[in-house]
């Protein structure tokens, strides 16, 4: 993979770590950002080999969203004819399948959030698994604000993390919502007094999740994912189906042993996806 320019990544005991390291730009994002998060994701996906993925950032926010200035230069969105119009069709497409490589991932994503998330950040980090925020933290859906409908995936993921009425209040006026209420209305899993310390418990939940079997984290997330947007009697059918797939005596054995033990399981990792145009 090419040099980065607008993340860091690392990987440490089966977890990798994704930061967002353009600070001086309050890590915006344009369309270098979008590219290189896109193939980040598509790597680790297809590799397999991290276990957890933790998404943290750099300065005083997380992301100050889109970055305008794309919008007078590299993307061109014209409203003068059907043919332009049906162009932003296809490239919100683009941009919100970026998004939807977190919520797909094979191995959960946590994200740890600091100062401001503010319009496409919301959309980023709504498809995460896991939020923790600093006590600094904020979210606001941006984009009514400069006249506009969020479009890559805030309107659609918050709805189901969080009270109907308060994303609508959200959505409708713009305003800011701290730390504290978000915890509050459950979407953030817990926050903390510093940045510092919301990364280290990101990284904690990421740690302990690398410990479990890679495949049954991978099957935890198929059905609570696929339980979203299904009733419960389908989602116990696929259940059926997916504990069937996945389940292994070796691990179940492996795991109940450890925990005797007091000591780490020993689990075969995921396998390695090659894209089957590559193959041949």
């Amino acid at each position: 993979m090419n040099t980065l320019t607008c993340f860091s990544l690392s990987s440490t005991a089966d977890v990798a770590h994704l930061v967002l390291d353009r600070p001086a730009e309050l890590n915006t994002m344009n369309p270098t950002f979008w590219r290189e998060l896109d193939d980040v994701l598509s790597r680790i996906h297809r590799e397999g080999t991290a276990r957890a993925l933790v998404i943290s950032s750099t300065g005083k926010h997380f992301s100050a969203g889109m970055s305008l200035d794309t919008f007078a230069g590299a993307i061109s969105m014209d409203d003068q004819s059907p043919e332009g119009r049906a162009a932003m069709f296809d490239l919100l497409t683009d941009m919100q399948a970026t998004f939807t490589k977190l919520e797909n991932l094979r191995m959960p994503v946590i994200c740890a959030i600091q100062g401001g998330c503010i319009g496409g950040a919301v959309d980023m980090v709504t498809a995460a698994c896991i939020r923790y925020a600093s006590a600094d933290a904020f979210f606001c859906i941006q984009e009514i604000n400069i006249g506009m409908v969020a479009d890559v995936g805030t309107l659609q993921r918050l709805p189901k993390l969080m009270p109907l009425a308060v994303v609508k209040e959200l959505a409708y006026t713009g305003r800011r919502l701290p730390a504290a209420r978000a915890l509050a209305y459950g979407l953030v899993n817990e926050v903390f007094d510093t940045h510092v310390a919301t990364v280290a418990a990101a990284l904690q939940c990421a740690k302990e999740i690398a410990a479990k079997p890679p495949v049954a984290i991978w099957g935890t997330k198929q059905a609570v994912n696929y339980a979203i947007d299904h009733s419960v009697e389908d989602s116990l059918r696929q259940m059926g189906w997916l504990q069937g797939a996945v389940w292994s005596n070796a691990h179940v054995r492996e795991a109940i042993t450890a925990a005797k033990e007091k000591r780490a399981g020993q689990f075969t990792p995921l396998t390695g996806l090659q894209p089957f145009k590559s193959l041949g």
